[in-house]
């Protein structure tokens, strides 16, 4: 009798039909498996791409050079995080359409550790994706070249006095021959604005060569903007020839501000205690929105106002009528949200005055359309 035999001759029962068993001591590769893994990912990737189209929708209308090159930086960034959240929307769905535990199994899982492979997947890919993502954001920040240098000051009247702006509300002690006891209690007059900050480009990139406009002094304060021109025009609205370079000076009367205007892209701290140089170019006409884009007090939010993008021909046109207009208070919504708590008896959370607003020879129009 040998009925042992036959099982030892290997006639005992073969993988089944289907298994994906290659009969080499472990299983095989699932077509079936790789074919649904390829079609999430092409699927996965149609839907990322789709997604990046519709970015510059999203947002305010591309009005500058730079809005292009952002608007492709945070399109990438959208669409790495639409296909990472499909691929983990689509295991998790799967687990628990096709793979999860019966009813009553409490059992735990099975203790697998120390899968090397896994362990490299799951540590190169984030790698992979954060320096690309990396690399675009410094290859863009690179073709922006917005920022130029920036001039330490004692203090508000020191920094006018450093960009030639004088005469500004709300800034005890800025004489009007340009002087400042600030400057004189540091022991010596601020070099010239041509000593401190490098030359200006006269071109930008994709533009034909234009003379640059600037330097325009951009005065941030408590709260209210306003804007002199290298002529001496002041105006509580910011106004641009399209397609032209512009440089500009960024004072901060008192606390930090951020220069924000969404339509360009673009986003600058006004620090307190320093005049930074800052450079942009508008590329499309239109009305749009300046804000403080950083908390600097309890009106901050109504801290707005315009910028106006427009032909060469207009711009001047406007530049020799506001030259010819007298200097006169521009509305200011915080001061008439203060002068309103004043009637109720000054109640509620603790905050300072706002700054008098600017004396311009351009008010801000406070019924004008905007868009961005």
């Amino acid at each position: 009798m040998s009925t042992s035999g036959s099982t030892a001759s290997g006639s005992g029962p073969g993988p089944a039909p289907g298994s994906g068993s290659t009969g080499r001591g472990g299983p095989g590769i699932d077509r079936g498996a790789v074919l649904l893994v390829t079609l999430g990912v092409g699927l996965a990737l149609l839907a990322s791409r789709w997604l990046m189209a519709q970015v510059p929708r999203w947002l305010p209308p591309q009005a500058s050079t730079a809005a292009p090159l952002v608007d492709d930086l945070f399109a990438l960034e959208a669409g790495i995080g639409c296909f990472l959240l499909l691929g983990c929307t689509a295991v998790i769905a799967w687990t628990l359409l096709f793979d999860r535990a019966d009813k009553y199994d409490r059992d735990d899982g099975e203790p697998i550790e120390g899968n090397l492979k896994l362990e490299i997947i799951w540590t190169v890919i984030p790698l992979v994706v954060v320096l690309l993502i990396a690399a675009q954001a410094i290859r863009v920040n690179g073709q922006l070249a917005n920022l130029g240098g920036k001039v330490r000051v004692a203090g508000a009247a020191e920094a006018l006095q450093l960009v030639g702006v004088d005469g500004v509300e709300g800034v005890p002690g800025l004489l009007a021959a340009g002087g400042s006891p600030e400057a004189d209690a540091v022991g010596s007059a601020p070099a010239p604005p041509s000593a401190l900050f490098p030359a200006a480009a006269a071109t930008d990139p994709g533009l034909a060569p234009v003379t640059e406009l600037g330097p325009v002094v951009v005065i941030a304060r408590q709260w209210s903007w306003e804007f002199v021109y290298p002529d001496g025009v002041r105006s509580a609205e910011l106004h641009l020839p399209v397609n032209r370079p512009v440089r500009f000076r960024l004072v901060s009367l008192d606390v930090l501000h951020g220069l924000s205007i969404p339509a360009f892209r673009l986003r600058q701290d006004v620090v307190p205690g320093s005049v930074i140089d800052y450079r942009l170019t508008p590329s499309r006409e239109g009305r749009y929105r300046l804000r403080d884009s950083l908390f600097s007090g309890a009106y901050f939010a109504s801290n707005q106002t315009d910028v106006v993008v427009e032909s060469p021909e207009s711009f001047e046109q406007w530049r020799q009528a506001a030259r010819r207009s007298p200097l006169v208070p521009s509305p200011n919504a915080a001061a008439e949200l203060w002068s309103q708590r004043q009637e109720r008896g000054n109640r509620g959370w603790a905050t300072v005055p706002p700054g008098p607003p600017p004396l311009v020879n351009v008010p801000l129009d406070l019924n004008a359309a905007h868009e961005g």
